[in-house]
């Protein structure tokens, strides 16, 4: 017993040493783990800082933000063009004119510089930024409130109707449009900023808001006006995120610094309250409204076909109106209808229901359904070709009976009047947008003789500048549009360089050698004897 005890000593005392390395193992293994880790975040650190933001001119990138952030009177007629398109557009339910309206808005130069300037913190630029910001939702509202009360349409459409009920999928539009947008700001992808333009509705929320204050309907004012708040602050947020991400440096304390970021949270989380209970009213109307189809259409004979089924369910009692082809009429249908909706919704429902007779072929109900989808796609066609006479109307500033509309080849021409302020620049850049938003159409804008952009310099490979190119493409353009042929005014190779860049493109152009500013101008055709 003694000698086993003695025995067992030493083996005990042996294991300690072993158990104490293979403890040193594991914290040594845990030790390179652990700097590794950090390893890794430290290269991923400084290659963001030295291949990313390092290669941001920060300087320039502010600069620019502050041009698009003043209030000067072409983003004010910008904001007036661009309300009156989108309420135009509203009233008609043309989501085409609207996307147009979209694209012209300049709203959201002064919501990314609100962003910007909160991130490095220049509140001299927020003020700057929110003064033109208001100035221009103030335009905007009030010039939409007048149209629509002179207008003889005063009807909720569909296009009306999609902006008064945000949702937490409008928010998650702003935010990933919001840093799509700072990205292309920050980066200088300039392209990206149309598409920005469309997906963030920053001009239709507010016609929607002006809609409501010139028909004193409460619901559509508060509702658009959440929207566009909710649009608002997401991308001004948005780009207070990507420019503190980018190094944007600030000149805030490190206390300050983590105030901002916990009034950043908070303010999406209020914002994310009143959104929520909106998507979940929306998905209990979306779930209401395939339950009214379901009952319907066990209602009826299986080769019926509902067509044109509508709900409001905003009305108390529900409103539903259907309009059914059927081979066999039901007498009792609309009644039994009700009541089974009555008991399925909780809800008291009040149906209009329409049984047109069709033959009792097993494809006579979807003939009649073809025909009547036919008639509506011949009518909504119609309305987006006087959608877009009226739009080019109102950029030309004349009315729409002088805006040749060809539906058949799909061609657009009007001669747009002198407007206040505007080169031939502007009137190609108007031209461009609605061609963007109408690309199965021929857009033809016919500008007057207005000045043409001057300035055209060449690189050392006898190349034209970007700006040049711009420029030069600009004339070329005009003189596509315009019966006149060009001068070019300039002495030198540049001069010889922009006549050749012009009768490349077709264009009719004279050298007129002068020593001053290389430009271009209108010239005139010799007599004839």
């Amino acid at each position: 017993m003694t000698d086993n005890a003695a025995s067992a000593e030493p083996r005990e005392t042996q294991e300690s040493p072993l158990s104490g390395e293979a403890e040193a193992t594991a914290s040594s293994r845990s030790a390179r783990g652990e700097s590794g880790l950090a390893g890794i975040a430290a290269s991923v650190r400084r290659w963001w800082l030295t291949e990313v933001t390092g290669a941001v001119d920060q300087v320039q990138v502010i600069a620019d933000r502050r041009e698009e952030c003043l209030l000067s009177e072409r983003y004010l007629f910008m904001v007036a063009m661009s309300a009156g398109i989108a309420v135009v557009g509203l009233l008609q339910s043309s989501t085409a004119v609207v996307i147009g309206a979209m694209l012209l808005s300049p709203l959201m130069g002064p919501i990314m510089g609100l962003g910007f300037a909160l991130a490095i913190g220049d509140y001299h630029w927020l003020k700057q930024s929110a003064r033109s910001l208001a100035w221009g939702s103030v335009i905007a509202i009030l010039l939409c409130a007048l149209i629509v009360y002179v207008s003889p349409i005063k009807t909720i459409t569909p296009e009306i109707a999609a902006r008064t009920e945000p949702t937490l999928f409008d928010l998650m539009v702003a935010l990933f449009s919001g840093m799509a947008g700072a990205y292309a700001m920050i980066r200088g992808r300039a392209g990206t900023i149309v598409g920005v333009a469309i997906a963030t509705a920053l001009m239709p929320p507010l016609a929607t808001v002006g809609f409501g204050l010139a028909t004193l309907n409460g619901t559509v004012f508060w509702g658009a006006s959440l929207l566009f708040v909710t649009n608002l602050i997401t991308i001004a947020l948005t780009a207070w995120a990507m420019a503190r991400l980018y190094g944007f440096r600030s000149r805030l304390s490190e206390r300050q610094t983590q105030a901002q970021n916990f009034a950043v949270v908070l303010v999406f989380i209020l914002l994310a309250i009143p959104l929520g209970y909106s998507l979940q009213q929306i998905a209990w109307e979306a779930n209401a409204t395939r339950i009214v189809r379901s009952e319907i259409d066990e209602t009826f004979d299986p080769r019926s076909e509902v067509f044109a089924l509508e709900t409001d369910f905003k009305r108390e009692p529900i409103a539903v109106a259907a309009t059914v082809f059927t081979p066999a009429l039901r007498p009792d249908a609309e009644l039994d209808i009700e009541r089974a909706l009555e008991k399925r919704l909780g809800r008291p429902v009040e149906l209009t229901l329409v049984q047109d007779e069709v033959g009792r072929s097993a494809g006579a109900a979807e003939a009649a359904q073809l025909s009547a989808a036919r008639d509506r796609e011949e009518a909504a066609a119609r309305a987006r070709a006087d959608a877009l006479a009226l739009r080019l109307a109102l950029v030309a500033g004349v009315g729409d009976e002088d805006v040749t509309i060809d539906r058949t080849r799909r061609r657009a021409v009007v001669r747009a009047r002198p407007l206040e302020g505007a080169n031939v620049a502007t009137y190609r850049m108007l031209e461009e947008r609605i061609r963007a938003t109408e690309q199965d159409w021929t857009i033809e804008i016919i500008p007057p003789a207005a000045a043409l952009p001057a300035g055209y310099a060449f690189n050392e490979e006898g190349l034209p500048t970007a700006p040049a190119r711009r420029a030069l493409e600009t004339v070329a353009w005009a003189a596509g549009r315009v019966d006149l042929p060009v001068v070019v005014v300039g002495n030198g190779e540049d001069a010889e360089r922009a006549v050749a860049f012009l009768e490349e493109r077709g264009v009719t152009v004279e050298l007129r050698r002068e020593r001053g500013e290389l430009r271009a101008e209108w010239g005139a055709y010799p007599a004839q004897e």
